[in-house]
């Protein structure tokens, strides 16, 4: 099964950091964190992003 990161569900849906930062009310440094793997993402958070990103998080990869 092939796995995507975060930052390339971001941008395969169109998004920027900033669409992210406005529909999750977050921080741009939270994306950042998230999409560099600086700071894990709790499951509901993984779990909007997915909507958001019209993706299943099976196809996500996370790098921890």
């Amino acid at each position: 099964m092939l796995k995507i990161s975060l930052k390339a569900a971001r941008v395969n849906a169109g998004l920027s950091q900033i669409d992210v930062c406005k529909a999750l009310k977050k921080t741009p440094q939270t994306i950042v964190n998230w999409e560099n793997g600086k700071t894990k993402i709790d499951y509901g958070n993984l779990e909007a992003l997915c909507r958001l990103y019209n993706i299943d998080r099976k196809y996500i990869f996370l790098p921890y």
